[in-house]
């Protein structure tokens, strides 16, 4: 049974949050040294075009760092209705990770919208953003994230990552670390 419990100074809750499809249960299962856990139900109305299946409670994997240092990660749910989620995920986590799925009309707004969404748990120096299907339009890049952000007071480094790619994901998780860690010194 996964519980929500603090983590000790051996462990770091991280959260990855995006709209459907960004992403979240696909980074999670690629990193996690067991089998993740994943609340993923068949999806009901309105987005089936995007996937058959979304999170409705979380998803949760676990990765071990070595030297006895884990990461507990944890993935929202994307859509709107599960919202109260946001905030029971987020309580004790030392950071997040937003995903963009570059594919949909406004990615840019929807990074806003989770940044806002969650800036009350996190300093700008424990937030990531990576972003997947840069393909899709390849007229608009990480430069216009980056500057869209800074508009809005977030500062915060955004990477193209792909998040089938378990190097990919440990990327992103290794960048919020390291700029948590020049936080602290």
């Amino acid at each position: 049974m996964v519980s929500l419990i603090s983590p000790t100074e051996n462990e770091m809750k991280i959260i990855f949050a995006g709209p459907v499809g960004s992403g979240k249960t696909t980074a999670i299962r690629a990193i996690s040294d067991k089998v993740a856990l994943s609340t993923e139900v068949a999806m009901s109305e309105g987005i089936t075009e995007l996937k058959n299946q979304t999170t409705v409670g979380f998803d949760y994997g676990k990765c071990e760092m070595g030297d006895g240092f884990s990461l507990h990660l944890y993935g929202t749910p994307g859509q709107e209705r599960f919202r109260f989620m946001w905030d029971l995920l987020a309580k004790d986590a030392f950071g997040l990770i937003v995903l963009a799925d570059h594919s949909r009309p406004d990615s840019v707004a929807d990074v806003i919208d989770y940044l806002q969404a969650f800036a009350g748990h996190f300093p700008a120096r424990r937030m990531v953003v990576g972003v997947g299907r840069l393909s899709a339009r390849p007229a608009v890049g990480i430069e216009q994230y980056v500057d869209r952000l800074a508009r809005v007071g977030f500062d915060i480094p955004v990477f193209d990552a792909d998040v089938r790619r378990g190097e990919d994901v440990r990327l992103l998780l290794s960048i919020l670390i390291s700029m948590a860690e020049v936080e602290i010194d």
